[in-house]
């Protein structure tokens, strides 16, 4: 599976088993394994080791401890839509993780955001001033 222009996915690296669906769907959930369970362990694929360092470091509930993302897949009926749905929440995860982020550039507030800032804490601090009690003399 082409992944990237420079990264690719071996078969042999996805294990996918076809599981039965869960919910209603009446004789056919009964009957049809259509649901995809699909099965990547990180550590022991091809992918370079900063894709691999980058995947490991995310915080998403469909890796494992052991560094295997496990996805199921049980939105249509057919087990070939399935499955291709599964290999395609694959690929986004391992494209996400190889996108280069912008880095951001610190720039200085306006002067006008500035006088904002002033204005909008003068004005509260003249509304608590006005709640407290006069004193009466």
């Amino acid at each position: 599976m082409r992944v990237t222009n420079t990264i690719t996915i071996e078969d042999s690296e996805i294990d996918i088993r076809a599981l039965r669906s869960q919910g209603p769907g009446g004789q056919n959930v009964n009957k049809v394994a259509t649901a995809i369970q699909l099965r990547f362990d990180i550590r022991a694929s091809s992918l370079p080791d900063i894709c691999k360092k980058r995947l490991l470091a995310l915080h998403d509930k469909r890796i494992t401890k052991d560094g295997v993302i496990v996805i199921k897949a049980q939105q249509y009926r057919s087990q070939d839509k399935n499955r291709q749905d599964a290999l395609d929440r694959l690929k986004a995860i391992v494209q996400g993780v190889m996108k280069t982020r912008k880095v951001r550039k610190a720039t200085r507030p306006t002067s006008s955001s500035r006088e904002n800032r002033l204005e909008g804490k003068a004005r509260r601090s003249r509304i608590k001033r006005l709640r407290k009690k006069v004193d009466e003399e």
